[in-house]
């Protein structure tokens, strides 16, 4: 089979590989799909700090069962499935509070272990959703808009609150969706104009603002001052995340969906005087993957949109570089296998 291997940052090499084997309680996927994440982008210019070479990038996966390995009740071969890509112990604490996605020993593919630029994995049947009604594109986003739905989760925002988003890259689109699945209303911000504008013709905010100018007076406008009750941070820069502590309303929740690097400082007064809730969320379960597949069975969210660039595997080495320029207006890439 073949494969397309990361040998070290900036470097891509298509391989032949032997099948992989399957054990007791796994499945032999065909991949179909694989969803390019900012991980991704990030691990080929050697920015991601967990990923060692080489390495066999994507996480965000589907495909076809094309062999089942012993007791995988209520799979066949040849059903359609997402892949839930975080491997979890099974035992540490967070394992045992059911918080697998925070797992103290968490293992994804294509960050710890080879991911999907492959033409066959071997997965944990425990770790797939099937779907007879969901074509291999949006399988391939479940575990995108699964990040946001984990967030919204989180929050707890109740129906006609309004929710900040910053960032309106897939991971913000997602927090978005389910934001309106929640019926709350969504006011985006952004750098890029032409984010918005996606944003506001799909019909995912209620508000769309330009991050530039006085644009925090726009939201204290629509607020009437009060500030929103819940603010999501997507942009995985650290200033916007230091800010946002100053946009959230009074007893209200900030969650960190973005991730950056460094330190996040803010002012402990305005923390307190807010008495503000901070948390992070950090991937997906597999009750949001589950969660995000009924949504896009049922219509209440569209991951097709967001699928802007598209490449068949042995094309990936003379485009991933394309991908990673803005100018380029990818929000979300595909590889077709």
């Amino acid at each position: 089979m073949k494969g397309i291997v990361c040998e070290q940052p900036g470097q891509f090499r298509l391989k032949e590989f032997d099948s992989p084997l399957i054990k007791y309680g796994e499945a032999l996927v065909r991949i179909r799909r694989v969803g390019i994440c900012g991980s991704d982008l990030g691990a080929f210019k050697g920015d991601h700090p967990l990923v060692t070479y080489p390495r066999i990038l994507g996480h965000e996966l589907s495909g076809e069962i094309a062999e089942i390995g012993g007791y995988s009740p209520g799979f066949s071969v040849g059903d359609r499935a997402a892949v839930l890509p975080y491997i979890e112990c099974g035992k540490c604490i967070a394992c045992r509070q059911g918080k697998t996605n925070c797992c103290t020993r968490l293992e994804v593919y294509g960050v710890h272990r080879d991911g999907g630029m492959q033409e066959y994995m071997s997965v944990p049947s425990d770790h797939l959703i099937k779907s007879a009604k969901l074509n291999f594109d949006q399988m391939a986003m479940a575990e995108c808009l699964g990040i946001g739905a984990h967030a919204v989760r989180r929050s707890q925002i109740k129906e006609g609150e309004l929710a900040l988003v910053i960032g309106a890259g897939p991971i913000g689109i997602g927090v978005m969706q389910f934001a309106k699945v929640a019926s709350a209303k969504v006011i985006a911000v952004d750098l890029v104009q032409e984010r918005l504008q996606f944003c506001r013709e799909n019909k995912w905010v209620d508000y769309a603002i330009p991050a530039q100018g006085e644009w925090i007076k726009e939201i204290e406008s629509i607020t009437k001052g009060d500030y929103p009750p819940a603010v999501f941070d997507a942009s995985g820069n650290v200033r916007s995340m230091e800010n946002a502590f100053n946009l959230v309303g009074h007893g209200g929740i900030l969650v960190m969906v973005g991730l950056v690097k460094g330190n996040i400082s803010f002012a402990d007064p305005n923390f307190h005087r807010r008495e503000l809730t901070v948390m992070s969320s950090r991937n997906a379960t597999r009750e949001d993957l589950e969660y995000v597949s009924r949504s896009m069975e049922e219509g209440k969210v569209d991951a097709l949109p967001l699928i802007t660039h598209r490449a068949p595997l042995d094309q990936i080495i003379g485009r991933f570089d394309s991908w990673l320029k803005p100018e380029t207006g990818v929000i979300k890439a595909i590889v077709e296998l």
